[in-house]
């Protein structure tokens, strides 16, 4: 099996090419590969904390790979800092960097064009995958997530922290994708047949900013070891 790179968000699609990518058993997921803001020490665009992503990465029996930004991050410290990571990853012995992308072509393109010479080879293992069947599967399949951000220009502030069950996908306002994956809402995973164990979470108070609400997720002091 090819040792693998998963570009983890902490989110339900990241988690789900996990279980996709062991189902197979083609690739070996070796390291969860996590972009962090430094600043704030949550995961980037999800805001969830680093704390969840290392209890994520335990549950998975997969260890975490993430990679500090500074803030504000542009895009040429982003890829300066993200092809040392693909260095160090081919040092490593990675051979695969898989991505959980469902639809989008300019970001699976994009992603092309960054792993080009890396010595690391693309991999998108949910891509063309009907989204609604995706979610559904998701769900039935005993993933549990929670809506960590939505983008209020698209979905209701209200839904943040929402469970992701079939509820949330026959609430969702017409024209938002089952998945969220034009980025009208992203999740926290806290259980499913990716992990060993699920995780004890709490959730705190909602905050709204830059057009964005968030929901801030904790690890239930029972559940920390």
């Amino acid at each position: 099996m090819k040792r693998t790179l998963l570009s983890w968000s902490s989110g339900k699609d990241s988690a789900w090419a996990l279980h996709v990518l062991r189902q197979r058993k083609e690739h070996e997921v070796a390291g969860l590969l996590t972009t962090v803001n430094s600043a704030m020490d949550r995961v980037a665009m999800h805001g969830v904390r680093r704390s969840l992503l290392k209890a994520q990465a335990k549950a998975a029996g997969v260890p975490l790979w993430d990679v500090d930004l500074p803030w504000p991050c542009g895009n040429d410290d982003y890829e300066r800092l993200m092809a040392e990571t693909c260095r160090a990853a081919v040092q490593a012995g990675m051979e695969c960097v898989a991505f959980g992308d469902l639809f989008l072509r300019d970001v699976r393109e994009y992603r092309e064009r960054q792993l080009q010479g890396s010595g690391l080879t693309p991999v998108f293992p949910l891509w063309d995958m009907p989204t609604r069947e995706v979610a559904e599967a998701m769900i039935t399949s005993g993933l549990r997530a929670k809506l960590a951000c939505v983008d209020c220009k698209r979905v209701a502030p209200e839904f943040v922290g929402r469970e992701f069950d079939e509820g949330l996908l026959a609430d969702l306002p017409e024209g938002v994708d089952p998945c969220g994956e034009n980025g009208e809402f992203h999740t926290f995973v806290y259980a499913g047949p990716m992990f060993e164990d699920e995780l004890g979470i709490e959730v705190g108070e909602s905050v709204r900013r830059d057009g964005f609400a968030f929901a801030d997720f904790k690890l239930r002091l029972d559940r920390v070891a």
